[in-house]
């Protein structure tokens, strides 16, 4: 049976996260790979955002998402190590 849970994170926006459902390892592989490139997307629009704030004048709100530029790229890294170590590379 199919449950979803509905997460509520900070900034008010929510998750769903289906529970009670198996992925096959080649499946899992996969959605892990697909959910590392899609973070490094993100990563890469937080650096140009943190520059658009620069460039009006809003250095600390910019130094800000540089920060967490920082650390999203960390759990990106964490993210790359997890599918090498699955994939057995």
């Amino acid at each position: 049976m199919l449950r979803t849970k509905t997460a509520l994170h900070e900034g008010a926006h929510g998750h769903e996260h289906s529970h009670g459902t198996e992925l096959t390892g080649e499946q899992t592989l996969a959605l892990l790979a697909y959910t590392l490139e899609h973070n490094r997307s993100h990563a890469g629009e937080l650096h140009d955002l943190a520059h658009a704030l620069e460039a009006h004048g809003h250095e600390e709100a910019a130094q800000s998402v540089h920060e967490a530029v920082h650390f999203f790229e960390h759990g990106n890294d964490k993210l790359a190590e997890a599918l090498l170590l699955a994939k057995g590379d």
